[in-house]
């Protein structure tokens, strides 16, 4: 017997899109791998478009919405259990997010005996058209409709499937209870707009008894924080799906697909329509280029950004362009035992986090411009004998030793491990030659004093302009003209990402996006200060000087 393929990949490097139809035998998805297929067959043969010329017509899945169907309702292997628990899919408007709600509703309503299906709004006003939606997809099939001897009785605020017992609804954040509610499938839609987190934490907390659980948000991108600085409901799972996908964080219940816009390459304008197929896959097909382009003369800027090419808009300015970071990757590369390193440490107590990272310096370069031998050679030539004795130098390499931040359901008295962060630091002193241990005086100075009482070589490095604006544009230069290398640790990665770039009247510092954001940066703080003194050559001890007594 032919074994069957495995299933796609969870996290597909080029996501699918395009106007090509859904055929389930030239698909790698089949009944052993997910319940999508059933989702599918139902979704083509009982629901009709319900708006558009072709209102009325049966629905034709393109095979990106049928691909992301079968990932949401993918199987464990092996077994009759779904893969996932919640389901992230952030894609932009005018991409059928109403349809796919809508088909996933209805499966969700047949799922189970004595489902329980909701659709999550914002307000009153957006879950009345999110159940108008699913309303009028259900009463236009003779097949689903009970009046014309379907399944589904549709009352005035919900439909219900009598030979079950399921039934589905709308709430909305403004209108809801917390009594009753058993989900077995919840469909957030545009997660982006609620107001707080207090509907989604209630929904994810109220499926414990169901056996295939699922809560699926389908949303275009939004406001990354709320007027108290906190993040977004929308942003902090934008945040957390990333942390999955990198392999940071290890939740096999967690799915997610992110159709977004690169906005840091350069010479990027918003409207270069070259562009905009990055984060729409039906562009090209029932999204029509010319209306687009209608459409972003007509729209803000920033409005244009967030619900057409799902780019998250802010007024301050991200540091690193995407993508240069992760040029720099070796991750092959391991700091030996016993190596020459320096070690850089940023931390705090209890609101941030605390971090610990280490540089390997490079091999001092080969070519002194300033070379007596040299005076004579003009630009060129000088770069070409550069470019000669440099090559095959070893660079910089950065690595992360340790990192504590708060979890995100730590007790309101969490605070770092002091006695932890001390351990790692003389752990690091024991496996590397640590030439200095490079710290901000501020906040842990009694570790300092006891780490310097047992002699290890600890160097205070005050987050002051005058000392950071040269050493990030150190690190910023390492960085863009690729001279320094990093393991590829996801942390690190994260943090750069987090990081936020300001003029000060020293120069440029990085900084949070907002003095109240929980997202971290100080990972990327360590290096920054860890990379300038190891590129730095450490000072000489002084040489003894001997007088003639008879001269003095």
């Amino acid at each position: 017997m032919a074994r069957r393929p495995a299933a796609p990949p969870r996290f597909p490097k080029v996501l699918p899109r395009g106007p090509q139809l859904w055929d389930a035998s030239t698909s790698r998805w089949n009944e052993d791998n997910t319940d999508g297929i059933f989702a599918c067959e139902l979704i083509e043969s009982y629901l009709r478009l319900t708006k558009g010329v072709r209102r009325g017509e049966l629905v034709q899945l393109r095979a990106w919405q049928a691909d992301l169907i079968c990932d949401i309702l993918r199987l464990v292997p092996g077994t009759r259990q779904r893969a996932y628990w919640t389901y992230l899919l952030l894609v932009p408007r005018k991409n059928s997010k109403s349809l796919l709600g809508a088909g996933l509703a209805v499966d969700g309503i047949l799922d189970e005996p004595g489902a329980e299906v909701y659709s999550c709004a914002a307000d009153k006003d957006q879950a009345k058209i999110i159940f108008g939606e699913v309303r009028a997809a259900v009463e236009m099939s003779p097949e689903l409709d009970a009046k014309q001897g379907g399944l589904l009785k549709v009352y005035r605020d919900a439909i219900e499937y009598p030979a079950t017992g399921s039934v589905y609804r709308a709430l909305s954040s403004d209108a809801f209870t917390k009594e009753g509610l058993n989900p077995s499938r919840v469909l957030f839609d545009e997660l982006h707009a609620q107001p707080t987190d207090e509907l989604w934490n209630v929904m994810n907390q109220g499926s414990d008894t169901r056996a295939q659980p699922l809560i699926i948000a389908i949303s275009t991108f939004g406001k990354k924080t709320q007027t108290d600085g906190e993040d977004t409901v929308c942003y902090q799972q934008y945040q957390y799906a990333k942390q999955v996908m990198s392999g940071e964080v290890d939740d096999p219940r967690y799915g997610a697909r992110i159709y977004e816009t690169n906005d840091q390459v350069r010479g990027f304008t918003y409207l270069d329509q070259r562009v905009w197929e990055q984060a729409n896959p039906a562009y090209g097909d029932f999204l029509d280029p010319e209306k687009m382009a209608a459409v972003s003369r007509k729209l803000p800027e920033p409005d244009f950004k967030t619900k057409r090419l799902n780019i998250w808009v802010t007024q301050a300015k991200v540091w690193l362009p995407e993508g240069v970071w992760d040029r720099c990757e070796d991750g092959g590369q391991e700091i030996p035992d016993g190596a020459e390193v320096c070690l850089g440490f940023d931390g705090s107590f209890n609101n941030d986090s605390t971090a610990l990272v280490v540089v390997r310096p490079g091999e001092p370069l080969e070519f002194d411009p300033d070379a007596p031998e040299h005076a004579d050679l003009d630009e060129d030539e000088r770069d070409r004998l550069a470019a000669e004795l440099n090559a095959g130098l070893r660079r910089p390499h950065i690595d992360v030793v340790q990192a504590w931040e708060r979890p995100k359901d730590a007790p309101p008295d969490w605070a770092v491990p002091i006695l932890e962060v001390e351990a790692a630091i003389r752990a690091a002193c024991k496996k590397w030659t640590v030439r200095e241990i490079v710290c901000d005086p501020a906040r842990w100075a009694r570790t300092y004093q006891v780490l310097e009482e047992e002699g290890l070589p600890v160097v205070e490095f005050p987050q002051s302009p005058a000392r950071m604006v040269p050493a990030t544009q150190r690190f910023y230069e390492g960085v863009m003209n690729a001279t320094v290398t990093h393991s590829g640790d996801p942390r690190l990665a994260r943090h750069l990402a987090n990081a936020f770039v300001r003029n000060t009247p020293k120069g440029f510092m990085i900084f949070k996006e907002t003095k109240g954001s929980p997202r971290k940066i100080d990972l990327a703080v360590a290096s920054i200060i860890a990379l300038d003194r190891a590129c730095t050559p450490p000072e000489r001890p002084p040489t003894p000087q001997f007088f003639n007594w008879a001269e003095l």
